[in-house]
Order: C-alpha cells, then structure tokens, then sequence
C-alpha cells in the first residue's frame, strides 16, 4: 500500500473522528470534572492529525522533516528526564537526524532486514564516547546506557516513519485510535472486575479494560485503511499497552508527572509519542 493510498484512506476517518468527538466535547456540561482537559486535547488532535497525514503525504522528503522534528523535540525532553550532560544531548540529537536522513537519503542503510554491525557498532560506540573522553569512572556507565536507551527509543523507532511508508499512516492513525480506545474501554469497564485489575504498579490507571478497548480500537483502525494483519496489529497493541509503562518509568525515576508542559492536554512530546516509537519500532520487525 503507498502513502497516498493510506492517506487517503485515513483523511475520511480522521475527519469523521474529529467531527464527532469535537461535537461530543463541546456538548458536555460544565460539571464534568474533565471537560477542560478533554477540549485541550481535541485543538491539539485537530493541529497534529493534517500536520502527521500532510508530512507522510509529500513523500520520503516529508516523512524525514517529520521524523527529525519529533526526534530532536523528543530528545531534549528525555536528557532532561535522564539527567545526562549536554554531551549526550548532541550524540542523541544528531541521531536523531541522521538515521532517518539516511533512511530517506540512501534506500537501504537503515532497513530492518540489512541492520548489522556497521549501524550498531558506530551507535554503540557513539553513546558511550561523551562519558569515555571525560573519563567519568562514577557516572560514564550511566551515562553510556542511558543513551543507547535513547537511541533504541527515540532516534531508531523515529526511521520507521521513512521507511515503513504507506504502513507508518496505519500505525500512527492506530495508535491514536488505540489510546483513544483505551480511555473509553477503562471507563467504562475498568471500575470493577477482573478487567480492573492494573496492568502494573508503575502507572495504576492502566488496566486490562482498557488494554481490551485498545485491542478493539487498533483492530478496526488497521481495517480501516486496509492495512489489518496480524503481526502489525500485535505490534501496534504492545506498543499501545507498553509505551505508556515505559515512559512511565522513566518518568518515575525522575520524579516528575509530565515530560514536559508546552503540549495542551498531554504535557510533552513524550507524553503523546511514547506508544508510538515502540509500535513503529515493532512495526519495522514484523514488516522486515
């Protein structure tokens, strides 16, 4: 399926969905305790959908400029959750570039199928060079394992939006429909029941309620614009269910709620992208 065809599929949905949840939103009465938060939200969907389709929808040439966007915003939200120095906010920032350029630039260099040595090596050695040439013997091993985190977390899942083409529309517009799907399923039947129960201590509102509304949300997503297979939807749904638990790991051991405050309704880039990297970096294995 190539991009234009699954754009073309999504734009209807995304519209339908807008619509109606913007009518929703509007209609709910001033004594709901989360109306304000929920209004937020839907301004911040209705900027970032036509901006998501429009950048996948120009090509390789868009998805990259949308990839090292996200990356570069992404990244600077992480080294500030991890506590790394500015070294390694310049070695996740370039990769963050760099991989999806090369991705985009020369067809091949970051596929799936063909990742060996010669990519995990120079990534490798990258994250740990900063905190070997200042000879940091208390806190180099940190420092060095919490990039290649970054990198396998941000800078690599970011390439799939180049590479997976028609495929990263499904995935995105999924995810988004997942955690919409996960809301409504842990609402409605997450209050009571073995489907209440949380999936872990790290983020207590996530419960299997809504890992099943996910599960129905995402299903019919990839549906929706003919990309349902099995293996792609399994990818999507880890990513929707353990996205969300690792960033909130990693926001547990910084002790902060929100990786940042400038996204209406979400907080950071994070907050909102978390599923996303992990489904486009499982996206890119079950495709390979």
């Amino acid at each position: 399926m190539t991009t234009g065809e699954a754009v073309g599929r999504a734009v209807p949905l995304v519209a339908g969905v807008l619509g109606v949840s913007g009518v929703a939103v509007a209609a709910l009465p001033s004594r709901v305790a989360m109306r304000a938060e929920l209004r937020r939200r839907w301004r911040t969907w209705a900027i970032a959908a036509p901006v998501f389709l429009g950048a996948l929808f120009l090509g390789t040439g868009g998805a990259f400029a949308l990839a090292a966007a996200l990356g570069v915003t992404a990244v600077g939200e992480y080294v500030r959750l991890a506590g790394l120095p500015r070294a390694e906010l310049a070695v996740l920032t370039v990769a963050a570039v760099v991989l999806p350029a090369l991705a985009w630039l020369v067809p091949g260099a970051t596929d799936p199928s063909t990742v060996d040595l010669r990519v995990v090596a120079p990534l490798l050695l990258a994250a740990a060079l900063p905190a070997l040439l200042a000879g940091d013997h208390e806190r180099g091993f940190t420092r060095a394992a919490r990039t290649v985190f970054g990198l396998l977390w941000i800078a690599v899942p970011l390439t799939g939006l180049v590479l997976l083409q028609g495929t990263a529309v499904a995935v995105g517009l999924a995810v988004a429909l997942g955690d919409v799907g996960a809301w409504c399923g842990g609402t409605a039947l997450g209050r009571r029941g073995p489907l209440a129960r949380s999936l872990s201590p790290l983020s207590p509102g996530k419960t299997w309620a809504g890992v099943l509304g996910a599960a129905v949300a995402t299903a019919l997503a990839l549906a929706a614009v003919g990309a349902f297979t099995p293996p792609l939807w399994a990818a999507v749904l880890t990513g929707c269910v353990l996205g969300d638990l690792l960033e909130s790991m990693v926001k547990r051991e910084a002790g902060v709620k929100d990786a940042g405050s400038w996204l209406p309704g979400f907080g950071g880039l994070l907050d909102r992208v978390d599923s996303l990297l992990v489904a486009l970096l499982l996206a890119m294995v079950v495709t390979a």
